[in-house]
């Protein structure tokens, strides 16, 4: 039995999303710890900054769409329940730290993509979640 009561999976959906379920799968299969997968999505709005004049929520809610069947699909590989599924609107690292503290979460699961140099100096949400945590953070190297 693990010391891990709630385990927090936060996953961006690229292809290398695969590589963190994978040791998701190793770890706790078989467990009885509660899993939870997330996936936030920046609003479009803080991505172009106002810089486009249309309206962007027709393609936020397909987006938001598109990330909850992918949920799906990932939950069903690991048997997490719809329930404890969440695509959130908002900063990553920011709603991992809340979904956490609002959930009793006590180990948080994200990829890292073992960023160096500048494209460390300008953050990643691995580092963000780390550094912000109230709980233990396992960043599973992606490539």
């Amino acid at each position: 039995m693990s010391a891990y009561k709630h385990v927090l999976v936060g996953l961006d959906l690229s292809p290398e999303s695969q590589q963190v379920v994978d040791r998701v799968k190793c770890l706790f299969t078989g467990s009885d710890q509660k899993i939870s997968l997330i996936h936030i999505q920046e609003p479009l709005s803080f991505a172009y900054g106002g810089d486009i004049p249309m309206d962007l929520t027709e393609v936020q809610n397909q987006l938001e769409e598109q990330a909850k069947a992918r949920l799906i699909a990932i939950g069903n590989e690991i048997n997490v329940a719809a329930a404890d599924q969440h695509v959130i609107i908002g900063q990553p690292a920011h709603e991992m730290h809340r979904f956490a503290s609002e959930n009793n979460v006590d180990l948080i699961v994200v990829g890292s993509h073992g960023r160096h140099g500048f494209s460390l100096i300008l953050g990643s949400t691995s580092t963000g979640v780390l550094h912000g945590s109230e709980c233990d953070v396992l960043a599973v190297r992606v490539n």
